[in-house]
C-alpha cells in the first residue's frame, strides 16, 4: 500500500499525451477521449494495487494494468490482462 500512497497526493498531475489517449483508447477498447478521468477513477479504487518499479508506477485494478511514470505523472500506457 506504501506506493498506493505515494501516487494518490499526486492524482491531479495524471495527464497523457494525444498519442497515449489514442493508445489506451485502442488498448482498452474505451470509446471517449476523457481517458485521464478514467485511468485516475480505476486507480482511486479500493482494490487498485499500485507497485513502482524503475521510472513507474504500475496499478493493476483487475484485469487492467496501467502504467505512469513516476515523475512526471504521465500515463504512458494501459493494457487489459
Amino acid at each position: 500500500m506504501k506506493d498506493k500512497e505515494l501516487l494518490i497526493p499526486h492524482i491531479d498531475e495524471l495527464h497523457t499525451t494525444p498519442l497515449g489517449v489514442e493508445r489506451i483508447k485502442r488498448n482498452l477498447k474505451f470509446d471517449s477521449n476523457d481517458v485521464v478521468n478514467y485511468i485516475k477513477s480505476l486507480i482511486l479504487e479500493k482494490n487498485c494495487i499500485v507497485y513502482k518499479k524503475g521510472k513507474n508506477f504500475y496499478c493493476q485494478f483487475n484485469q487492467i494494468l496501467i502504467t505512469v511514470n513516476a515523475n512526471s505523472y504521465t500515463v504512458i500506457t494501459a493494457h487489459i490482462l
